[in-house]
């Protein structure tokens, strides 16, 4: 992304409404720290989490850019996640997402990063929120058999499982959902973001998504999936055939609108069954406090 496209992001995004000079000076002030110094920071993420950040973190300076780099889906999950509840984050990345849930509102994580390197991060920010005992961090790939898979090392956020035209890869553990769900509880939530390999994740857990407790998966469908040969419009209709029905989340009056027409779906999508369970626990969680709002 040029510098262009993140301000027009920055200036945007629905956390910096009504202060986007504050917000364009948080970007400025980044750009110099980093010029100034190679060490990463600790970011106060939410006012129960931190996240540590350095230069080429996409995901992770566009939260410290914007609060909350996905704005929608994070909102969700902030108000929809209680305590008790099991989250899987497919694709955790550096871990904003499983800081969030666990940090934050203290559910137990699986959290599922293939890149060694990334990883590693992803510990990291772990273990500066103290929240090893509600984390299970798994170095390893999801897809819908268990053995090996060749995967990219030199993408930041879009590393995936590698095909021919990529150049630097190395070998990683590949196993499936359902396996790694064998002797948990049923998740409430997943979060999928795997660059196109969410096909083959979803084969992988056949057992999770007829499973009734499942209540809601954020899902990145971008047409990333051509690169295998994939039709993404296949996951959706598998989705709905499961009950699941896609909807945006407005966080400010914390309604769920449906999606009708595939064609609309957004990047990240969340689907959701039980809809009147999902919307009682979206009405009456409590507020999150971020760059100084109450949401």
């Amino acid at each position: 992304m040029n510098i262009i496209s993140i301000l027009r992001f920055i200036i945007n995004h629905p956390l910096n409404k009504g202060n986007k000079m504050k917000a364009i000076s948080r970007f400025v002030k980044w750009q110099f720290s980093t010029m100034l110094s190679p060490y990463p920071i600790i970011y106060q993420f939410t006012d129960k989490s931190k996240l540590i950040i350095k230069k080429g973190m996409a995901g992770a300076t566009g939260n410290l850019y914007c609060g909350l780099h996905e704005y929608q889906e994070m909102l969700f999950l902030l108000h929809f996640l209680k305590e008790s509840d099991l989250f899987v984050d497919i694709g955790a990345n550096i871990g904003s997402y499983t800081i969030l849930a666990s940090a934050h509102i203290n559910a137990y994580t699986i959290a599922i990063e293939p890149e060694p390197f990334t990883f590693a991060h992803l510990l990291n920010n772990v273990f500066i929120n103290n929240i090893q005992r509600k984390v299970r961090a798994l170095n390893i790939a999801l897809g819908s058999y268990i053995g090996e898979i060749n995967f990219s090392n030199t993408h930041d956020t879009t590393n995936h499982v590698s095909t021919d035209v990529d150049k630097d890869v190395i070998s990683v553990m590949i196993n499936t959902l359902d396996n790694i769900l064998n002797e948990e509880k049923m998740p409430i939530l997943l979060k999928i973001d795997v660059e196109g390999f969410e096909t083959e994740v979803l084969k992988g857990a056949c057992k999770t998504l007829e499973n009734k407790d499942l209540k809601v998966i954020i899902i990145e469908l971008n047409g990333s999936g051509k690169r295998y040969g994939y039709d993404e419009t296949l996951i959706h209709q598998k989705l709905v055939e499961l009950d699941f029905k896609p909807y945006i989340y407005n966080p400010m009056n914390r309604t769920i609108i449906k999606i009708n027409n595939f064609n609309s779906l957004s990047s990240n999508t969340i689907y959701i069954r039980d809809t009147v369970y999902v919307e009682s626990r979206l009405k009456n969680s409590d507020e999150v406090k971020i760059l100084g709002k109450k949401i």
